[in-house]
């Protein structure tokens, strides 16, 4: 086949390229600009268009398909001259499914933990040779790129995002891919821009648990009551097993399980962290992993790329950072640092940096989420709340939001990574929650600092 991707420089898109030329398919693609790593990763593939821009010459009636990018806008001129020559034009979760309709579908869905659940699933997977297809939003080890496809595979696990699916399918990606096995995490209000409301975002996760096949099954978070009053109304023939946090201790500034079998250290960490795991044990057992084999292999999972990464340790500091920027996830991954390492001053850094973040209206979700360290940091750009044109945020606004005493607050980033690099780090752990860099901060460089 003979496929062209509109924007492929995005970090889904690029990953899917790679995975289908690696199946054999020819790929083209454009975009206006692409940022690392994908533009490395491209290059390395020989995928990188030879020159930015749109160009409607690489659009030809010789294409078999079009897999057209969020990043890509109505008026995009390729998009158009594909329209013109009634090209079979696909959005990126179209064409997962495309690929994927005669396979068991395991979708993980949540507003948090999904991209640590399906990482799990795939680790256990890997470790017991176990041959699967899959699309992840993280970095794993072992695995050299987020997305695989195959034609001989029986599962593919999706991690199921919420956001829409392109200039053209304003659904929800979650909605296109009909799981045979759906997993539901969690929810907690985000993308505003595309939810204005609570509610509206809420029936999201209803439709998609409707679009679960018939007498498939949900694996739900029997802890989060709107994921639970979700679960048990459905009129959906499906079957549900609900999971919950198991027992566990900390140790030593080690995390120990308290397994059926016994004490198990695990390299990962945090109430939500071990949440997670137990969304995936039950994930796991209905892909034919039975319960020993998940705990011999999640005992070696050290966690997804940005997911309470450790950047670098020393005798008496550690530094983390985490993709972390919605409410749930800050307060989770703080309280989380904080029970691992009691007894170490926990200096918790936050970059508001998305849509929702920096909206005024939005920042009381906030409230109280920075609680559990001993020092908070917020940075984020007034440049950034223009650039989405939003409505100016206040230094005020920021400290009545969050309700911490003691907040700092930078909006310079000169200043920030000046006095962050000038503090007090011994006996101390340095969390760095973001989905941006701060102004432009390297984060290894932080390595000096310890």
């Amino acid at each position: 086949m003979n496929i062209h991707f509109i924007a492929i420089g995005g970090s889904a898109m690029h990953s899917l390229a790679i995975a289908l030329q690696r199946k054999g398919y020819h790929i083209s693609g454009s975009d206006d600009a692409i940022f690392e790593p994908s533009r490395s990763r491209l290059k390395t593939e020989g995928l990188l268009p030879k020159r930015m821009g749109w160009d409607v010459a690489n659009i030809t009636s010789n294409l078999d398909a079009v897999i057209l990018g969020m990043h890509a806008k109505e008026d995009n001129p390729e998009l158009i001259r594909a329209k013109e020559l009634g090209l079979k034009i696909y959005s990126y979760p179209e064409f997962i499914f495309e690929q994927s309709k005669d396979k068991t579908r395991v979708v993980i869905g949540g507003s948090h933990g999904k991209t640590s659940i399906t990482s799990m699933i795939l680790h256990v997977m890997n470790y017991h040779d176990r041959e699967v297809d899959y699309m992840v939003g993280a970095t794993l080890e072992g695995l050299d790129n987020p997305l695989h496809l195959t034609q001989e595979n029986d599962f593919i696990v999706i991690e199921g995002d919420e956001y829409l699916s392109s200039a053209l399918d304003r659904r929800p990606k979650f909605h296109l891919y009909q799981p045979n096995i759906a997993l539901l995490s969690g929810i907690a209000w985000d993308h505003i821009n595309v939810f204005p409301t609570f509610e509206n975002y809420v029936e999201q996760f209803r439709i998609f648990i409707d679009s679960i096949v018939n007498g498939g099954i949900l694996v739900y978070n029997e802890e989060d009551e709107t994921v639970k009053h979700l679960a048990e109304n459905t009129e959906n023939p499906i079957r549900k097993h609900s999971y919950f946090t198991p027992d566990y201790h900390t140790e030593d500034n080690a995390t120990i399980l308290d397994a059926p079998e016994g004490e198990l250290p695990l390299e990962i960490f945090g109430r939500h962290n071990l949440n997670n795991l137990a969304g995936a044990k039950w994930i796991c057992q209905h892909m034919g992993v039975d319960e020993d084999d998940f705990y011999e292999a999640i005992a070696t999972f050290k966690g997804a790329s940005k997911r309470l990464e450790r950047v670098a340790e020393s005798e008496n500091t550690v530094i983390f950072k985490d993709f972390a920027h919605s409410p749930s996830k800050v307060a989770a991954t703080t309280a989380a640092v904080k029970e691992q390492y009691p007894d170490k001053k926990l200096i918790a850094c936050l970059e508001l940096h998305t849509y929702s973040s920096l909206n005024a209206d939005f920042l009381k979700e906030y409230r109280h989420t920075l609680d559990k360290a001993d020092e908070a940091i917020v940075f984020y750009s007034p440049d950034a709340v223009a650039i989405k044109k939003l409505n100016h945020v206040s230094v005020a606004q920021i400290e009545q939001a969050f309700l911490k005493q003691g907040l700092k607050i930078y909006t310079n980033p000169e200043n920030f990574q000046s006095d962050l690099k000038n503090m007090d780090f011994d006996n101390a752990v340095l969390l760095m929650m973001s989905s941006g860099n701060y102004g432009g901060l390297e984060l290894d460089s932080l390595k000096e600092l310890i």
